[in-house]
C-alpha cells in the first residue's frame, strides 16, 4: 500500500479485544477482583493512545460476567461471549459510557454535566443482569467543573455493586479530591521498537514507514493507529517538503493543505499537519548543530506552531489565514538565522 493512501482506521476501544504490555494493571485488577476488595473507582492514567480504554472495556466485560478468555491476553474475554456482544453493540443495562464522541462521528468540546448527572441515579439501582453496574468515563480530562463535581458527588457515595473507571491522560487536571478516592493504574509507553513491530504486525507498512510512524507515536500504539488512519507518513512527508525550501514558500503545496482545513474533518487535519511541522521544528532545535541564537528562534517558532490548533480552534480563527500566517513567520525566520533542514 502506498504511504499517501490512509491505513484502516482503529476500531473504538469497546471493540478492541487484543491488547499488549498491560499485565501489571492486569495483574492489580484480578487480585482486586479475587479478594473480594474491588475499589469502587478506578483512575487509569497515561499517555493518550496507550490503551486505557480498551483496559477499561476489557476489565468492564470480566465485571459483567464475561469468560475469561486467556487467548486474548491479560484480563481476556472473547467477543463471542453473550456479554462481550452487549457491550460491543452498546446495549448493557448495567453499562453506561461517558464520552465526547456520539453517533455519527461527531465529537463534543467536553462531557456535558447532565450526563454526568446520570450516575448517581444510575448506581443507586441494584445490576439488571450482572454481578456488578459499571461506568467508564472516557475521558475524565473533557469534564467541565460543574461535570466533575457531579461525578465527585458519585464518588462520595460509592455503590456497594457499582465500579467507575475514569480515564485520564493528565491527572494533573483533576480535581486533587477526585483523584483521592480512586486507585491508580498506570499505563506505560510503549518503545520505538516495539511499536514499529506492533506497526509491520497490524498495518500494511513496510519496515522504513513502521519505523517513522512508531517515532511519530510517542510510545502510544493508539495513536500510532489514529496516525497511519489519517495518512500521517503522507502529511509528514509534505512537512519535510515545506521545511526543506525555507525561506522560499511552496505555495501550491501550502494552498493545497489549507483548502483541505475546511468543515469538521479539516480541523483534525491542520492539527496534523501542524503537528508534523512542529515534531520536525523540535528536532532541528534541539539537534545540537544549531548556534545558540539559532536554536533559541526556532523554538520559539515550535512553540508557536504547537500552539496554534488550540488557540485557532479556541478563538474560531480561520484555519487557512492561521496557516499561511505561520508559514510567513517560518519564512522570515529561515531568513534571519540558520535553518537545518
Amino acid at each position: 500500500m502506498s504511504r499517501s493512501e490512509p491505513q484502516a482506521a482503529p476500531p473504538h476501544p469497546r471493540h478492541s479485544f487484543r491488547l499488549d504490555h498491560v499485565d501489571a494493571p492486569a495483574e492489580a485488577f484480578e487480585q482486586s477482583m479475587a479478594r473480594g476488595r474491588l475499589h469502587h473507582a478506578w483512575l487509569l492514567t497515561g499517555p493518550e493512545g496507550v490503551g486505557k480504554a480498551s483496559f477499561a472495556y476489557r476489565a468492564v466485560r470480566r465485571l459483567l460476567g464475561a469468560a475469561s478468555d486467556p487467548s486474548f491476553g491479560p484480563l481476556g474475554s472473547s467477543p463471542d461471549d453473550p456479554v462481550s456482544r452487549m457491550i460491543a453493540a452498546q446495549s448493557h443495562p448495567d453499562l453506561i459510557v461517558l464520552e465526547r464522541a456520539v453517533e455519527g462521528g461527531v465529537t463534543r468540546r467536553n462531557i456535558p454535566v447532565d450526563e454526568a448527572r446520570r450516575l448517581p441515579e444510575f448506581f443507586a439501582k441494584a445490576p439488571a443482569i450482572a454481578p456488578f453496574r459499571a461506568a467508564i468515563i472516557d475521558a475524565a480530562d473533557d469534564m467541565n467543573v460543574n461535570a466533575a463535581n457531579a461525578v465527585l458527588k458519585t464518588l462520595e457515595e460509592p455503590s456497594g455493586r457499582g465500579v467507575l473507571f475514569l480515564i485520564s491522560h493528565a491527572p494533573g487536571r483533576l480535581l486533587p479530591t477526585i483523584r483521592s478516592r480512586c486507585r491508580r493504574l498506570a499505563f506505560s509507553t510503549w518503545s520505538e521498537t516495539a511499536l514499529a513491530a506492533f506497526a509491520r504486525e497490524h498495518l500494511d507498512l513496510d519496515a522504513d514507514d513502521a519505523i517513522r510512524l512508531a517515532g511519530m507515536a510517542h510510545g502510544a500504539p493508539g495513536r500510532l493507529l489514529a496516525l497511519a488512519a489519517s495518512g500521517a507518513l503522507a502529511v509528514d512527508d509534505q512537512a519535510e517538503r515545506l521545511l526543506g525550501q525555507l525561506p522560499d514558500i511552496d505555495r501550491a503545496l501550502t494552498q493545497g493543505l489549507a483548502d483541505g482545513f475546511r468543515g469538521g474533518e479539516g480541523a483534525a487535519r491542520f492539527a496534523l499537519v501542524l503537528e508534523r511541522l512542529a515534531d520536525r521544528l523540535h528536532q532541528a532545535a534541539t539537534s545540537g548543530q544549531l548556534p545558540d541564537r539559532s536554536a533559541a528562534a526556532w523554538s520559539r517558532v515550535w512553540a508557536r506552531v504547537s500552539d496554534l490548533p488550540g488557540e485557532v480552534e479556541g478563538l474560531n480563527l480561520d484555519r487557512a489565514d492561521a496557516f499561511w500566517t505561520v508559514m510567513a513567520e517560518l519564512s522570515t525566520t529561515a531568513r534571519n538565522y540558520a535553518a537545518p533542514f
